[in-house]
């Protein structure tokens, strides 16, 4: 016997019933759930920065559509602040590393 406690995609325990694998899942309340997206959020963040794998990018981005949903916020509303933020401080196209600021 394996134990998690995570957050896991809606289609798992079907895919573990399928293998044939018994399995215990709770149904997380609002704010659980919200609390579990951030932990997820960690997780597939840091499984891209170890893999550097697109996929695992693509599992950062339905986290992030997760909680939009969960907050009530349009994905569009995020691209905007997004937008907004680059015109007042800028992407990330010019590679800048910053290294010292002197006082």
């Amino acid at each position: 016997m394996k134990e998690y406690d995570k957050l896991v995609r809606d289609k798992i325990p079907d895919i573990i019933g399928e293998d044939g694998k018994e399995f215990e899942i709770d149904e997380l309340n609002d704010e659980e759930y919200k609390e579990y997206l951030k932990d997820k959020l960690l997780e597939e963040t840091q499984e891209y920065v170890r893999s550097g794998d697109i996929e695992e990018l693509a599992d950062v981005l339905e986290v992030v559509r997760s909680i939009l949903e969960a907050e009530d916020v349009k994905f569009e509303k995020l691209e905007e602040i997004r937008r907004e933020k680059a015109d007042e401080r800028g992407g990330f196209e010019k590679k800048i590393k910053l290294v010292k600021v002197y006082d």
